[in-house]
This record gives C-alpha cells, structure tokens and sequence, in this order.
C-alpha cells in the first residue's frame, strides 16, 4: 500500500515522500515584491515536505495586487530568490514557485492600472491594498492582441525561475485568478476564441502551459486547478465538463503534475457543496495528481491507498509545523495554525513556529 512517506516521481523531482507543502500567501516581501532574508529562513524550516510549493508569486506588475506579495518579473527579485532557493536545497528540500496572475482580483492602487480579466465584470467584496480594504473595481477584458504579450510574461517568468534556482514552476489556473477568470462561464462573456464554448475557454490555460512547457520542459511544469465550486467568485454552470477538458487538455501536454484544491462543505478555509472532481479529472489526466484542501494524516492516506491520489499538499499544517513530516509518522500533535499573523510582516506566526523537537525540549 502507498504511504504518505513513499517518495514519488513529480516529473524531474524526486520528492522522498508524498507530504507536499501547498502554495500559501504570507506578505513577507517588501512593497516593490522582492523577497526578503528571512523568507530563506522560512522556507528552509519546511525543507523536509517532499516538495515545496511557494507562495504565489507574481508574473509582472499588472498581475500582482497583494500588499508584500513577491514578484518574479526583474532582475532583483530573481536574485533576492536565489539565497531562498539556496536555502531549501543546502536543507535537502526541492522547491517550485507558483507562477500567478491575479486578474480582476486586484486594486488599481496598488498595481498602478485598471484591473484585467476575460471580461468586464467584477468581483464582490473587497481587494487587498496598502491603504487596507477597498472594493474590487471593474476589469477592462484583454483585448485578443494582447494575450501573446500575455503568454510571454508566464515565459520570461519560468526562464527567471530557473535563474533563481527553483527547481521548476507551476502555473496558478485556480482560486478565482486570471485562468480561472477565462475558464469558468460566470466570468467568461468572451465572444471570440477565448469565449463561449469549453474549448475556447480552457484556450489560454493550454497555451500559457505549452509555452511555459516549451521554454523549461514539461518536467518542470505543474498547474493548480480548483475545479469544484465558487472561488472568490468564479464559478461554472458544469464543471464537469469543463474540467474534464482542461485536464484533458494538461495530460496531452504532458506536465509533471495537476494539484487540485477541492474544500468540501464543511471546509475551514472556504466551503462547496460540489462535489469534488477528483475522481472524473483521475479519468483524464494520467500524470501524478496531488490533492488539497482540509487533510490530515488519516484522509492523506486513504485518498493515497485508494489510488485516487499520488500526494497530498497541506497548507496550513505546514505554515504552523514546519516538521510536519515527522509529526505525521510519529502520530504527533498539530500546532493549529494562527491567522492574525498569516499576512502579517515579521517573524511572529512565521518562522517562530516550534518543532516537535523544540517542544519536547522546553517540555
């Protein structure tokens, strides 16, 4: 039977075993999204998970709306990357960074312009900003010229990855975001090629992922979907069929791996009452499929025994247990997770997090 402690094969990553860290927001660049010496320490700690997902990082200005969120579209940020890269690897860790376009997801007070999306709408609510809390505005839709300038800011992004010394990327297509944006049918009113059916709107999530597969090989390139329900906003009137496409559309690509955040409804960080999609997308994409959303230990293995999965990301267990792994085997406790420090800048709630080690020894 598979264990959460098997290593497994993630295209060129050799991940000792199957406990990935998911992709978690936590605002500790500065105000032009450059990472910061204590990011390598953060990550670091959390070198033991299989494999390291960063938090997301933006592909240019435009796309990045979140206060201290880093970036990975310049010179400096690629080399503020590279001591954190260093770090994980000198702990024996393996790390991708998360590729992220926010879409209409962002404040024009802190991008410098109007948002943009697959069409003129808006989200409900409101954004993130330096000046705190404003409501979201509406995007301007990418005009059809500018979506290969698009698609060549997620390449110059892979290129500067591997400059920084990840050890590859995957491509934010989920959680309301950019991709999501042309995906879903609730925020997608295109009536060109990126439009209206299934096909034309699972269009850019393909063409992103082939250049991005084409510039630093399939091996090195995963993508996150979140195919069941609402996400901050977007959503689809039958996700089955789209999804089925997309993941369709991903295994002829041939990319490393498909993550998949599906919250359930009684989920603790965002509910649905979809059902997940797991098992129809399992039909259609042959590569390594890694799940997300409200597991511990117990679900982890279940979902690895069954098959339906080949390695599970946590989330906020590893934001709050950078020894997650060895908590896991040991059946040990859980530090619950803090939230009034997740977007906070500084140490607190961020690398002072005690091991299992630690514990026992104050203890």
């Amino acid at each position: 039977m598979t264990s959460l402690f098997d290593p497994v094969q993630l295209g060129a990553v050799r991940a000792p075993n199957r406990v990935l860290m998911a992709p978690l927001t936590r605002g500790r660049a500065t105000r032009d999204h450059v990472p910061t010496p204590i990011m390598a320490d953060y990550y670091r700690q959390r070198a033991s998970a299989g494999l390291i997902i960063s938090e997301a990082t933006g592909i240019s200005r435009q796309g990045l709306g979140w206060p201290y969120a880093p970036g990975i579209w310049s010179d400096e940020q690629v080399a503020a990357w590279q001591p954190v890269t260093q770090a994980v690897h000198d702990a024996g860790g393996r790390i991708i960074v998360q590729l992220w376009h926010m879409g209409r997801q962002v404040h024009s007070s802190v991008t410098g312009e109007q948002p943009v999306s697959s069409s003129a709408t808006a989200t409900a609510g409101h954004a993130h900003s330096y000046d705190g809390k404003q409501p979201f505005e509406v995007a301007r839709p990418l005009a059809i010229e500018e979506i290969p300038g698009l698609i060549a800011t997620y390449v110059r992004a892979a290129h500067n990855a591997i400059a920084a010394g990840f050890d590859g990327v995957q491509i934010h297509a989920a959680n309301g975001y950019l991709i999501d944006q042309f995906l879903r049918d609730n925020s997608n009113f295109r009536t060109d090629s990126y439009g209206g059916s299934v096909e034309n709107r699972v269009r850019l999530l393909r063409e992103v992922t082939q250049a991005v597969v084409d510039a630093i090989g399939a091996d090195r390139v995963s993508v996150r979907l979140s195919p069941n329900g609402d996400s901050q906003g977007v959503n689809d009137s039958d996700p089955a069929t789209l999804f089925a496409a997309a993941a369709d559309a991903l295994d002829a690509i041939g990319i490393a791996f498909l993550e998949l955040r599906e919250p359930g409804p009684d989920g603790t960080f965002g509910r649905s009452d979809v059902p997940r999609q797991s098992p129809l997308i399992r039909q259609h994409f042959k590569g390594p499929l890694v799940l997300n959303s409200d597991y511990d230990g117990p679900r982890a293995q279940a979902d690895l025994a069954s098959g339906l999965a080949d390695a599970i990301s946590f989330g906020r267990p590893l934001l709050a247990n950078p020894d997650l792994v060895d908590r896991l085997r040991e059946g040990a406790p859980i530090n619950p997770a803090t939230m009034a420090t997740f977007y906070s800048q500084g140490a607190e709630g961020y690398i002072d997090y005690p091991t299992l080690a630690q514990e026992q020894a104050a203890a």
